[in-house]
């Protein structure tokens, strides 16, 4: 009976206290130097599942808050994080905060390229992060656009929304993003970035559910990814909050622009269940302007994360259903030392895709046509189903898991000009190229049959047609162990990937203007036709083949804390890659027959379902190691040393393997690219300056150039190259003046060519520019007006390793502005503004050399002028 007396009072003490026990409120106010509010502030109550965010007019409120002594922390990007101990009891508490900017973000944690999240300062890599704010004030055309504001990375634009090309740090390639890794979340949109006509930006669009961007060169890079020297671009979404918010947008321009954003989040159960969804939708005529919708489509983005006391699970889900127009090559004049754009055809405007042979229907031999449609353009429908768990074992080990399934089934038109297909040319050339006398030639325009005007050039242009499948299944595990003076995880990486893929190619004789049009030509003296539509060549290559691989890889990377003030870095990666893949190349001249008097189907590629199949396994050990020096809380320096590796590419396969039949047996002798790299990195931040330096030297062995080039058949060349260089981001403010520089100082030199290539060593590495910068001023007018100019400037670069053809530099220049009135922000943005003609590649003569002056030469330059005005509702 005791007992039973001893435990009730005990149960009614419990129960009393528990109802006796008060919970209060905290609220405040979030403003900036100027004393002016800030939305979107994070306030967290450390230990808690309780946070907020601060609304339109910088107010916060956190309810119901159990009496006791806490860490209040208030985070934003851009400013430096606060945290302030309170103690709650009895009444409600007023806590308000005021932020300092943080220039360039030091303070801000990066995750990615590390396993100990630190923040930039205390951080031993070069990286460069971007804000959702900040993504938002450059309005980037496309995703490659963005990632010009990477110094370290030199990007080119010139192909439009999608199939650009980025350099990492003068390493030299045949394009891509081949020696990056793009993510989302963590993990890679496809395992290999540089796939033939699947750039990896053909996958990937920048919106509204974008939160962050941090991207990191070199260093650590080969550590947490595979074959990514060169670095990681990660792209951080956004995720709910208990607060319901919103954003929502619309966008025109005046290449017939209409798109339309929005990102939404919020609690399904407060505290537990979160969810966030946003997209776009966006149709375009193009900048330069086929005739037809060039750009059509959009994507939509889901995830749901559920928070538990020690950790969370998350999934999400991605559909990309776009259409893009692809740009390639037109023509140019080369003027002295100036490149002039081609009488008739606009430089900054002017393409060889048009609404005038939109449609392909060619006969095929055995029967029947082959058929696509140049209005589909680049056309990939994604679809990515992910996940993401994280779970403190104990106070002192954490394990995550990340897996990420993505397929894709792409179509690729697009019209092709290189000038290995044959130089702009007179009607009398092109007639003596099939030996027609000239008298005898007749050329026509195949929609109305009329003859050309003597003056009419032409060019063969082709249409390629790829179709691929893609999958890729990707999975991260880590454990994490916090130890007292280290940090360490270890982990296991697995992904497969496999892409199928089929060619069918065709040549058409074309008017070179502005709207081209398809041009016949016949011989009156014998009745011989030589096209069949615009078609001079009928699938005149096919090719059908697939490439899969399996990456296992383990990681470890430890962090030591060797002082206050001195940390260290070590990490290690072992990747094992296990390559196959089958081709078919056909067999080549076939005359078909099924064209009376006529040529155009005397040249066809049949595939015959002769494979030639091959295998390929490449293990390599990836390794850095780096010092990180905290002079104090506003500077700090490090070094870093580290060794990875770039399997080779997709055609660096193929040729060897399959166009020669050699099967696994001619892929002896195939490297992967090692990449060196030392880095002295240097970080200050005051409030009216900051400074980002790092200086760099790589080296590089065994780069492969697997171009496509005339035929189809593969470049095959390989080189060396030694690179230095200094990156550099800088932030001054002078009163509502600021002023942001990022740029690249590097001398990439080839080496270790021998025998008669010897005299290649020592020039500069193919289409790589030795300075190029962005230099970015705004004034803040009033609270609400912000005006910004912009110019990028690109040195001149080679378009040969002989460094015979010399790119000219270009500067490019934008301007726009942005109204805010208190939820709503109105934009004004405009590229290019003095429609600059900046070539971002070129060909050569067909004999190799560089065009003289008043030679037509292929080029690919940056659109021209292009003007926007938005309009962004925050909710």
């Amino acid at each position: 009976m005791k007992k039973f007396l001893c435990l009730s009072a005990f149960v009614l003490a419990a129960i009393t206290s528990a109802i006796g026990q008060q919970t209060v409120d905290v609220s405040g106010l979030i403003t900036d130097a100027k004393n002016q509010p800030i939305p979107g502030v994070s306030i967290v109550i450390e230990g808690t599942m309780k946070g907020v965010s601060s609304d339109f007019n910088g107010k916060y409120e956190i309810t119901n808050v159990s009496e006791g002594t806490y860490t209040l922390t208030a985070s934003f990007v851009g400013y430096k994080t606060i945290s302030n101990q309170i103690t709650l009891s009895n009444a409600n508490v007023t806590h308000n905060f005021i932020l300092q900017e943080d220039l360039l973000s030091l303070d801000e944690v990066i995750v990615t390229g590390s396993s100990n999240p630190k923040t930039k300062l205390e951080s031993s890599i070069a990286v460069t992060t971007m804000s959702a704010k900040q993504i938002e004030a450059r309005s980037p055309q496309s995703t490659a656009d963005l990632l010009q504001s990477i110094p370290g990375f030199l990007v080119e634009t010139s192909g439009g929304e999608v199939g650009n090309n980025l350099f990492a740090r003068g390493i030299p390639s045949a394009g891509a993003y081949e020696y990056v890794q793009i993510q989302e979340d963590g993990l890679p949109v496809f395992e290999d970035g540089a796939l033939q006509f699947a750039n990896i930006d053909n996958f990937y669009r920048v919106d509204l559910t974008v939160d962050r961007m941090e991207a990191v060169k070199g260093g650590s890079a080969s550590i947490f990814a595979s074959g990514a020297p060169g670095g990681i671009i990660n792209f951080t979404s956004k995720t709910g909050q208990n607060e319901f918010k919103g954003i929502t947008k619309l966008t025109v321009g005046d290449y017939g622009l209409f798109r339309t954003d929005f990102n939404v989040g919020g609690a399904v159960i407060e505290d537990k269940l979160f969810f966030n969804v946003g997209g776009f939708y966006r149709v375009d005529q193009g900048v330069r302007d086929p005739g037809f919708d060039a750009n059509k489509g959009g994507q939509v983005k889901m995830n749901f994360t559920y928070k538990f006391d020690k950790g969370y699970a998350r999934i999400y889900y991605k559909n990309l259903n776009d259409r893009n127009i692809f740009y390639q090559s037109t023509p140019f004049v080369m003027n002295g030392d100036k490149v002039e754009e081609y009488p008739g055809f606009d430089a900054n405007y002017g393409t060889f895709t048009s609404v005038n042979f939109s449609k392909l229907k060619v006969p095929q031999a055995g029967g029947g046509y082959f058929e696509a449609n140049l209005e589909d353009g680049v056309h990939p429908i994604s679809n990515t189903v992910g996940g993401e768990f994280k779970f403190d074992l104990t106070d002192k080990i954490t394990v995550k898991n990340a897996f990420k399934n993505t397929d894709i089934d792409m179509d690729y038109n697009a019209i092709f000009a290189s000038q290995w297909m044959g130089d702009v040319s007179t009607q009398d050339q092109i007639a003596g190229g099939y030996g027609i006398p000239s008298s005898d030639a007749v050329f026509t325009y195949d929609d109305n049959g009329s003859e050309l005007s003597t003056g009419t050039e032409l060019k063969r242009a082709d249409y390629w047609f790829i179709h691929k499948d893609m999958q890729n299944f990707a999975n991260n595990l880590s454990f994490n162990f916090n130890l007292e003076k280290v940090n360490l995880t270890v982990g296991y990486y697995y992904s497969n990937w496999k892409s199928d893929q089929n060619w069918n190619w065709s040549s058409f004789l074309l008017s070179v203007s502005d709207n081209p049009r398809l041009v016949n030509l016949s011989d009156s003296n014998t009745g011989m036709d030589y096209s069949y539509n615009g078609i001079t060549g009928i699938t005149w290559l096919q090719r059908e083949s697939q490439i899969q691989n399996t990456v296992n890889a383990f990681f470890a990377d430890a962090e030591f804390d060797l002082s206050e003030k001195l940390t260290a870095n070590v990490g290690l990666r072992y990747d094992d890659n296990k390559f196959s893949g089958a081709g078919d190349h056909g067999t080549w001249g076939n005359d078909i027959g099924i064209l009376d008097n006529n040529t155009a189907d005397n040249g066809v590629n049949i595939l015959k379902g002769d494979y030639v199949y091959w295998t390929y396994d490449l293990s390599e050990l990836s390794y850095t190691g780096a010092l990180n020096y905290k002079f104090n809380n506003n500077m700090a320096s490090y070094v870093r040393y580290s060794h990875g590796f770039r399997a080779p590419i997709e055609e660096s396969f193929y040729g060897p393997a399959v166009e020669s039949g050699a099967g696994t047996a001619g892929l002896d002798g195939l490297e992967s690219t090692k990449v060196n790299q030392t880095e002295l990195g240097f970080k200050y931040s005051a409030p009216n300056f900051a400074l980002f330096a790092n200086a760099f030297f790589m080296q590089l062995d065994n780069i492969a150039y697997q171009d496509i080039q005339t035929g189809g058949v593969s470049e095959k060349k390989f080189a060396n190259v030694e690179n230095i260089g200094l990156e550099l981001e800088a932030i001054v403010k002078l009163g509502d003046l600021n002023l942001n520089f990022n740029g690249t100082l590097q001398n990439p030199e080839y080496t270790g060519y021998e025998g008669s290539e010897s005299a290649l060593n020592g020039n500069t590495a193919r289409r790589i520019s030795n300075l190029y910068f962005i230099f970015r001023p705004d004034y803040n007018i009033n609270e609400s007006l912000n005006v910004y100019a912009s110019s990028s400037y690109f040195g001149k670069k080679y378009q040969d390793i002989s460094n015979k053809f010399e790119l000219p530099a270009f500067n490019v220049v934008n301007f726009g502005g942005s109204y805010t009135l208190n939820n709503i922000r109105f934009a004004l943005d405009v590229s290019n503004v003095f429609n600059t003609i900046g070539l971002t590649e070129a060909d050569g003569r067909q004999d190799g050399d560089a065009p003289v002056d008043g030679e037509t030469f292929m080029g690919r330059s940056i659109l021209g002028r292009a003007a926007k005005l938005s309009v962004a509702i925050n909710f």
